[in-house]
């Protein structure tokens, strides 16, 4: 696909134009990083550099150009946004928008030309400690809600980079290793989203993810970059690598990976420097492939106005603005989820409270400054803890009580831990094996000797970190079950936190750290009406779940956190969030802990194919704690009048129609699911798949009519004998509901 800048041959004229005037040397000075988040730049034909920024949950702060260590400087204060699994639980495209176009408009306000972000890798295992910058397991889904958040970006003159591409689906070893896995698995599951970011969304640039596919790293993939992404897909943007991904010169040139970045400050010996010169000048790769990878970079910044007679039009941006804090505001009241509320306990009536117990680390804590790439210095996060105070005033006492011990890991800047992410390739003989050009990778078992020892000492240090956290937690439970027992209302906000949400790193289970189980449960026993709230990344145990009576999920829901969290708990705001992902009673019940395959080193082979998430639950009948689509309301919503029309027109195979009312008495929006079940499919296919979804804001007793149009694609599945989607004729059931259990409705459609 040619994504549209005016009058493209002129532009194209202009390219060669550059092309033919450049030296190797500037060519090569384009490709590969010249600071730590910079490109080079060609001044003589007022070429500037690259000027790129992480990420998904605002511009991070400024680095120095040749050391992981912040300026220092007061001026890098930003807007900290939901992070994309908050975004995702809103079920808003609107939504999506609006948070691109505010990250895109604070990129340009800080002068960055690329923004890494979306992320939209799939969710295949809850552990996976960076699944808080992801969207959703399923990819219709992600890829609905990435499409309008690149086009917001964009708006400002800022690229989007989707990342991680593709199958990125853990943190351990990520640096090498290997993702097996199908044809079919691949194109149904995990390209969906990025094939629907570059063809629909238009983004101007990708970003090549550090694992192997089948055996080749990404960033040297011949079949993902050249085949799929450039010749399936017409994409004509740029692939710049994840930071360190690239491994050898040769196989990284001859593929369309454009501009290679790493976290070393040697940036004449980077891959694509010095070593790339020097082979070309050996006649061992084309200079032709270097032509190439500018024409892709120059086009981005024709597209970008940074180069040209558009120059001056270019959008300058802004940061910190009040619509900012507006759009994450209303984003952050979206993207929580209740869970559960047997009882109606909320929303809390604010007159009738006069002393109020909140008790949890997280419910004071901040989350914006941790996480890895996707860290920022916000220009202010209110916590939940304030959020309430702020809301309720003075004349309610709010009395706070940490109740678990959460160990301090002060940060450092002697040694940043994203040098140390990339350890293997620098520190190790492991890594210089990689590192140096022609020498051979070390075999499976002294790569596994030397991780065994580095797990043996994480394993000595948390058992005495763990002794240390019992050992505290003994005076603060029965702190917090003191302060429980006096006040009106009692409301726990506890969950996960940066130390294990985290790029770099998976989690070793699903289990609530810091004993916060244990209170938990004495909680409910002392206060049954106590309300929970959870804040993570991704999902949790809960085997106190059927004892409370009400639970509320967050995730990282950014600087308006706290001021959301009070609006949903005393009902001005009515939630209207749904899990994006489905939330497994036991990580036990999850396919990647049965297979055997996640959060190991070497090779991960994601045999189970189709079936992970709600897929594997509904091909397994396994219940799960909360399932994939589920968020109740304040108010209640009746779906009917489900009316499914065939459709005449080419593409489009299905019109899909029905009625939702507000039968409650507050205002209040739904996300009606469409779900394609197939019958008697010709092989085997999951259970039901979602294929469209709507959210309905509607007033007490108000009734709109949602309709949706299912296209063929909705039918299809891929054809790995004859590679391309194929649709069987037949009967299709049409599922719609409030989440993938709650079918509200049912029809049957044929396709011819």
């Amino acid at each position: 696909m040619k994504l549209e800048i005016g009058n493209d041959k002129k532009i194209e004229s202009q390219i060669e134009k550059l092309l033919k005037k450049m030296t190797l040397d500037e060519k090569i000075a384009m490709i590969h990083g010249a600071g730590l988040f910079q490109t080079g730049a060609v001044e003589r034909l007022d070429i500037p550099p690259l000027k790129c920024s992480d990420g998904p949950m605002g511009v991070r702060n400024e680095f120095h150009n040749e050391r992981w260590i912040p300026t220092g400087n007061h001026d890098d204060y930003v807007t900290y946004l939901p992070s994309n699994s908050a975004l995702a639980s809103t079920w808003n495209r609107e939504l999506a928008y609006q948070s691109g176009y505010v990250l895109g408009e604070e990129a340009r306000g800080r002068g960055k030309d690329v923004i890494l972000a979306p992320g939209i890798n799939i969710k295949r295992d809850p552990l996976c400690g960076r699944n808080f910058e992801y969207m959703s397991e399923d990819p219709k889904l992600t890829a609905a809600l990435a499409v309008p958040f690149i086009k917001g970006v964009q708006e400002n003159d800022v690229a989007a980079c989707v990342k991680h591409f593709a199958c990125n689906v853990q943190e351990t070893d990520r640096l090498m290793v290997d993702t097996v896995i199908d044809d079919r698995t691949l194109y149904e599951i995990y390209l969906p989203a990025f094939k629907a970011a570059v063809q629909e969304g238009g983004s101007y640039s990708i970003m090549g993810a550090y694992n192997m596919i089948n055996g080749t790293h990404c960033c040297e993939n011949k079949q993902l970059l050249d085949f799929i992404l450039r010749e399936e897909w017409g994409y004509d943007g740029t692939v710049i690598s994840d930071w360190g991904a690239v491994h050898k010169t040769k196989q990284a040139a001859e593929v369309t990976m454009d501009v290679e970045m790493s976290v070393f400050p040697d940036f004449d010996n980077y891959k694509f420097a010095s070593p790339l010169k020097e082979a070309i000048t050996k006649g061992e790769i084309s200079e032709s492939t270097v032509d190439s990878k500018v024409r892709n970079i120059l086009r981005m910044m024709f597209r970008l106005k940074m180069i040209g007679k558009q120059k001056d039009a270019r959008k300058a941006g802004v940061y910190n603005s009040p619509a900012h804090r507006e759009a994450v505001l209303r984003t952050a009241e979206e993207s929580m989820v209740l869970l559960k509320n047997t009882e109606n306990k909320l929303p809390l009536n604010r007159k009738k409270i006069r002393k109020i117990a909140v008790i949890g680390q997280n419910a004071a804590k901040i989350h914006s400054d941790g996480g890895g790439s996707a860290e920022i210095k916000a220009l202010y996060e209110i916590c939940p803890l304030m959020g309430i105070k702020m809301y309720l005033g003075g004349n309610t006492e709010v009395v706070y009580a940490p109740g678990y011990y959460v160990p301090e890991k002060p940060k450092t800047f002697s040694h940043n831990w994203q040098e140390n992410s990339l350890d293997e390739l620098e520190n190790t003989d492991i890594g210089l094996a990689v590192r140096r050009e022609g020498e051979e990778s070390p075999d499976v078992q002294e790569r596994a000797e030397v991780f065994r020892k580095e797990e043996e000492e994480k394993a000595a240090q948390k058992e005495k970190e763990n002794q240390l956290i019992h050992e505290k937690n003994v005076r603060l439970f029965e702190e917090a079950l003191k302060i429980a027992k006096e006040a009106d209302e009692v409301i726990f906000i506890g969950g996960l936190n940066h130390d294990f949400d985290s790029e770099g790193m998976d989690r070793g289970d699903m289990k609530l750290p810091y004993e916060q189980d244990m209170l938990i449960e004495e909680l409910l026993k002392v206060r049954k009406d106590s309300i929970i709230a959870l804040i993570g990344g991704s999902p949790v145990e809960m085997p106190w779940r059927d004892k409370a009576e009400t639970i509320l999920w967050s995730y990282y829901a950014g600087m308006e956190t706290g001021k959301a969290f009070a609006r949903i708990l005393f009902g001005d705001v009515n939630p209207s969030g749904k899990l994006a992902e489905t939330f497994p009673a036991r990580y036990e019940d999850c396919v990647t802990a049965k297979n055997g395959q996640s959060g190991i080193r070497g090779s991960i082979s994601l045999s189970e194919g189709l079936y992970y998430g709600y897929r594997y639950f509904d091909k397994e009948r396994t219940a799960p704690a909360f399932c994939f689509g589920h968020g109740l309301s304040y108010t209640k919503f009746t779906y009917s009048n489900l009316s499914l029309k065939q459709e005449k027109d080419g593409n489009r195979a299905v019109r899909v129609s029905l009625s939702v009312k507000n039968t409650g008495k507050l205002a209040g929006a739904e996300a009606v699911q469409v779900y394609v079940a197939p019958i008697a499919p010709k092989i085997e296919r999951p259970a039901k798949e979602l294929k469209a979804f709507a959210k309905v804001k509607l007033q007490p007793g108000k009734t709109g009519k949602v309709t949706f149009i299912l296209k063929r694609q909705d039918f299809a599945y891929f054809n790995s004998d004859e590679h391309a989607f194929t649709v069987d004729a037949g009967d299709y059931e049409i599922l719609v509901g409030a989440s993938c259990e709650d079918i509200r409705l049912r029809g049957i459609c044929t396709l011819a």
